[in-house]
């Protein structure tokens, strides 16, 4: 829906207050009347309406009418494959090359992907403020240059393709720690994106590492939700092995492009995570390949847990303890694990407090406090 508006508004600050005014509306009226039967048509033309009348009491309809490409919203029927492709216009809007890098991503997850500038900051390990000034200043850019809404021609696709696999790599994370409906968004997105740059190994990359990691989605938490299960103690029976099976076939698609790139390598760990039997000493060297690849810490501190999984936890905490990830909550848990594993409970005990204290969700919380009592 917000795709559409910008598109059809070409502002984003104009789309969200008028999708905004769309679902206060209603939130008043569907209770009553009862709910239409497209809604989201109903809601998109009732935001482009509401936009229209703004942009008509702020100033008179001569001295706005170019921003209008009709001078009434109509009822659209809306088809799917349409949505999909509304969706990857304003990603590649977004991800337009006079943005900074990290202005692309957040302004897209903002606009696309429905998050909180909370969860975005948390995403980027910044401060909810710095992510309010990125924004903001993406924001400003893209009207002040008038960048386009629009899939940029074939030519100047690959010059954006980095920033767009983060975006969609992002909304994924978002979905995999609890928000089911994000993640399968995510992929939809990559198959879409595959389906306009099928010789990209990267692409086919990402698409196989998300279809493989959510054919676990269901073994991750409890029944009900509240707790997170760790791989070593999920239920395979839950796993969609038909998924895993068509990821596989992704990534060997990816491969056979020569893909050697950071989301190949990923999505060739996440299936072998999937095996009857793990080689976790592989794992290990994968994740050292990607380490440097991506010059990630948070990729370094997933080496340091294969490592322990493969046998050498006190090694695993020395590469643990290089790192400067304070304010990572998965850091302050690993460490807990390393501890725990090695017999030093006290400093476990604190690793795992701090761990708390930047718990976001109840499955992680409840999480920590498992391992707490365990001690």
């Amino acid at each position: 829906m917000l795709a559409s508006l910008v598109g059809f508004l070409g502002d984003f600050d104009r789309a969200e207050e008028a999708a905004q005014e769309a679902f206060a509306l209603a939130a008043q009226r569907w209770p009553e009347a009862g709910t239409p039967s497209n809604p989201g048509a109903w809601l998109t033309t009732t935001a482009r309406n509401r936009a229209i009348d703004r942009i008509r009491r702020e100033r008179t309809l001569a001295e706005k009418i170019h921003l209008l490409p009709a001078t009434e919203a109509v009822m659209d029927e809306f088809d799917e494959t349409v949505i999909k492709d509304e969706r990857l216009e304003l990603i590649f809007t977004c991800c337009h090359p006079a943005l900074a890098l990290d202005g692309q991503v957040a302004l897209t997850l903002r606009a696309l992907g429905g998050l909180q500038t909370a969860d975005i900051a948390r995403a980027f390990l910044v401060s909810e403020e710095t992510m309010k000034r990125r924004l903001t200043r993406a924001k400003t850019k893209i009207k002040a240059t008038g960048i386009p809404f629009a899939v940029p021609d074939p030519h100047r696709l690959p010059e954006r393709l980095d920033a767009v696999l983060a975006v969609i790599y992002l909304i994924y994370n978002e979905g995999y720690s609890g928000r089911i409906d994000l993640g399968a968004e995510a992929i939809s997105l990559g198959r879409v994106l595959a389906e306009l740059m099928p010789d990209e190994p990267d692409v086919h990359g990402l698409l196989a590492l998300m279809m493989i990691h959510h054919a676990r989605r269901q073994a991750r938490f409890s029944t009900d939700g509240a707790d997170l299960i760790l791989l070593e103690d999920q239920d395979r029976k839950l796993w969609d092995l038909g998924q895993i099976s068509a990821g596989r076939a992704v990534l060997d698609r990816a491969i056979a492009l020569g893909g050697r790139g950071a989301y190949v390598v990923q999505a060739a760990i996440a299936s072998l995570q999937t095996r009857e039997q793990i080689d976790w000493p592989q794992v290990a060297e994968l994740y050292r390949r990607l380490a440097e690849l991506t010059g990630s810490q948070v990729v370094e501190l997933n080496h340091a847990v294969a490592m322990a999984q493969a046998g050498e936890p006190a090694a695993a905490l020395q590469a643990v303890d290089r790192l400067d990830l304070d304010g990572y909550l998965y850091f302050h848990s690993t460490r807990g694990e390393l501890l725990r594993r090695l017999g030093r409970d006290a400093e476990a005990r604190a690793a795992y407090l701090r761990a708390l204290d930047l718990a976001a969700t109840t499955p992680e919380r409840r999480f920590l406090t498992r391992r707490l009592e365990e001690l």
